[in-house]
């Protein structure tokens, strides 16, 4: 993990993509009574979930930030790699301690990170976000659904660590893949990534404090209808592809209290998914762009 201080190619030497001035973030989001208790930038590191979690073992408090202009090794689900080009996205960790919510609750927080990142990244880029279950953000390019971001939470020490990875400034010869996008591509008012990153941590730190004060409740604490909300997996034709190689095909109908995504099959049946890869099926003869 490297800092700010050792030789190397000027961080300004793309304009477009300035550093994210780390003093200057603590004096606006490590504040009397928040969330948020310390606050570092590294110019690169293999993982911020790996360090922060390691910090995790140790003890570290709640409320520790890690960002990384760039990741050598960053991770979404099912351990895929997550590449993108220096300082042209937010790539963070959260350390979280849910004081007084049950540990069956904790699948909750990958969708409340989806759930702020999402409003707060819609509010100040003025472009519409969505989330695909169970935590990719998406906007849409072109009249198609491309993927902005993602979460991966893991449990290290007692505690959650959950990374966030967001694309901002991507062009679109730097995606890793089609389906990929950024807020750039999409037509973001806003690319500033000291702007977008503090509006996600201040509504994650409102959305966080009613979901502990309702000890992790989906219901009370109305995660679960905000999340319903911008879920954009309900009321589509869906495959989902789930572990040892099995399939099923269905409508999306619900989320159900675990969080799981509850699958109507043809038959009628419902299924609830914890875990599984989805598509969105494009109905046949809907002329609709197919969308992953």
């Amino acid at each position: 993990m490297r800092g700010f201080g050792h030789a190397g190619p000027s961080p300004w030497t793309d304009l477009d993509r300035p550093p994210l001035d780390a003093d200057a973030l603590r004096r606006d989001i490590l504040v009397p009574g928040g969330l948020w208790s310390a606050l570092d930038v590294v110019e690169e590191t293999g993982s911020t979930n790996s360090d922060l979690a390691a910090r995790a073992r140790d003890g570290a408090p709640e409320g520790a930030v890690l960002i990384a202009e760039a990741q050598s090794a960053g991770r979404g689900r099912l351990e895929r790699n997550w590449t993108a080009p220096p300082r042209s996205g937010l790539f963070l960790s959260l350390l979280l301690r849910p004081s007084g919510v049950p540990v069956e609750r904790f699948g909750w927080l990958p969708i409340l990170v989806g759930v702020a990142a999402a409003s707060a990244i819609e509010r100040i880029a003025e472009v519409e976000v969505a989330l695909k279950w169970p935590n990719d953000l998406q906007v849409s390019v072109d009249g198609a659904e491309r993927k902005i971001g993602g979460i991966l939470t893991e449990l290290s020490g007692g505690a959650v660590v959950a990374g966030l990875g967001v694309n901002v400034t991507l062009r679109e010869d730097e995606l890793p893949v089609p389906a990929a996008a950024s807020l750039a591509l999409a037509g973001a008012e806003v690319t500033d990534r000291g702007t977008l990153l503090r509006a996600v941590l201040r509504t994650f730190g409102e959305l966080y404090g009613e979901w502990t004060a309702a000890a992790g409740d989906p219901h009370a604490s109305g995660l679960l209808p905000a999340y319903a909300a911008r879920c954009s997996t309900l009321g589509r034709a869906v495959r989902v592809q789930l572990p040892g190689d099995r399939e099923l095909t269905g409508e999306a109908v619900a989320i159900d209290p675990d969080g799981r995504l509850v699958v109507r099959t043809p038959d009628g049946a419902r299924q609830s998914v914890a875990a599984g890869d989805v598509v969105h099926v494009r109905p046949e003869g809907s002329g609709a762009p197919a969308a992953s």
